[in-house]
């Protein structure tokens, strides 16, 4: 994605949006693919990374596992739509619990991240709330502080518009900023992978000698 707005290549991007998150991309300019590439990176630090990591730390594969399970049944069938509203709402409800916190590990070790400290935590806790999911907002936030730009707004999803509290205090995001996301996500990753192995040690150590 960075390099196709980099190019100035739109029609790649839009072509490539979909792979990072459901919201149309047809007319999306350079710096809404920007904000919608950092909002993904920023969810998905979460769900695709610390989340797997917290529950295999918890009950290990089996809790990975059934992780990826249920975030992977949220992904198909769990967004409102008339086909699936009748029970996609519990594998939404499902996926929210099992989000619920990784999604705040994830907002802190954001914040232990960024280069400014006081000013990621100040707009997590002021902002993380402010999102339609309980979940996402706080990771959102939390990169919104760290990189000191301003997420949230107006997204088309099919056709159907969201209209999305605004988190941070700085500009919106532009298209170098999201090389700069990529690196708060690296960051962010492997500081939970480093938790995660220290966890899982501690756990063992404490079951081998009981």
């Amino acid at each position: 994605m960075a390099s196709a707005l980099e190019s100035g290549d739109l029609r790649a991007a839009r072509a490539r949006l979909p792979h990072l998150c459901g919201r149309d991309p047809s007319e999306l300019e350079a710096p809404e693919l920007a904000r919608a590439t950092v909002e993904s990176l920023a969810e998905n630090t979460s769900d695709a990374v610390v989340a797997p990591l917290f529950w295999g730390a918890v009950a290990g594969v089996p809790g990975l596992l059934a992780y990826r399970a249920v975030n992977t049944l949220d992904a198909m069938v769990g967004h409102r739509s008339p086909r699936y509203e009748r029970f996609g709402w519990a594998a939404a409800r499902l996926d929210d619990v099992a989000n619920y916190v990784p999604a705040r590990l994830t907002g802190l070790i954001t914040v232990l991240a960024a280069p400014d400290r006081r000013r990621a935590l100040a707009v997590l806790r002021r902002d993380g709330h402010r999102h339609p999911s309980p979940n996402a907002g706080r990771c959102e936030a939390a990169f919104a502080g760290a990189l000191d730009v301003t997420l949230g707004g107006t997204n088309t999803y099919g056709g159907r518009m969201e209209h999305r509290p605004t988190m941070g205090e700085g500009p919106r995001p532009q298209v170098g900023d999201i090389r700069r996301a990529v690196r708060l996500t690296r960051a962010v990753s492997l500081a939970a992978a480093g938790a995660a192995v220290l966890a899982a040690w501690a756990v063992r150590r404490v079951t081998s000698s009981g």
